[in-house]
């Protein structure tokens, strides 16, 4: 079965993109790690959840890729430099994140207990776990610094927002997913 590109999908992901946007300025930055808490993985749950593997991939790219050439998207920043930089790691990954969420989410039916288990999990191991993978060794690599004490800097101390963050995710687009379903939103 072949995926037709709509328009309604199209303005669905410009929207999540505009959110990820915004979300990157709500930022609280640790005295002891370059790497600040932000919401820009909350929408990039929520992005996979509600638009599907296709239209969140296509949301979260396209500000990827904007940021890569010069805009200045992600936190008032933009250009290889941020993109290269050691929080680099984490963002390659958004946009495979939101793709993976939307594969697996989209299989999770119905809204009870199960189904927030499932999708908790789901949001926890793709929309969390997922970016540690890249953005942990890339910013020992960019810091000098062994991967041990990269891990202890770029990904302990936020393990327990970002469970925090799945858990609403999974709270709050379950209701939405079923009075708006994908096919609704996406066309």
């Amino acid at each position: 079965m072949k995926t037709k590109i709509t328009v309604k999908g199209i303005v669905f992901s410009a929207l999540f993109a505009a959110l990820l946007i915004v979300s990157s300025y709500l930022n609280i930055h640790l005295g002891f790690s370059p790497i600040p808490i932000s919401l820009q993985n909350f929408v990039i749950m929520i992005t996979g959840v509600l638009l599907g593997p296709l239209y969140g991939f296509i949301a979260i790219a396209l500000v990827i890729v904007l940021t890569a050439l010069g805009l200045p998207l992600l936190h008032g920043s933009g250009g290889l430099p941020l993109v290269l930089g050691p929080t680099g790691g984490f963002i390659w990954m958004y946009p495979f994140a939101a793709l993976l969420i939307g594969l697996v989410s989209k299989r999770i039916k119905g809204s009870g207990p199960v189904a927030v288990v499932l999708l908790f999990l789901t949001l926890e191991l793709f929309g969390s776990l997922l970016l540690y993978v890249t953005g942990v060794p890339w910013f020992a690599h960019t810091s000098g610094m062994p991967l041990q004490k990269a891990f202890a800097l770029s990904c302990t101390p936020f393990l327990p927002g970002d469970a925090v963050k799945a858990a609403v995710a999974a709270l709050v687009t379950i209701p939405i997913r079923r009075v708006f379903p994908l096919s609704r939103i996406t066309g």
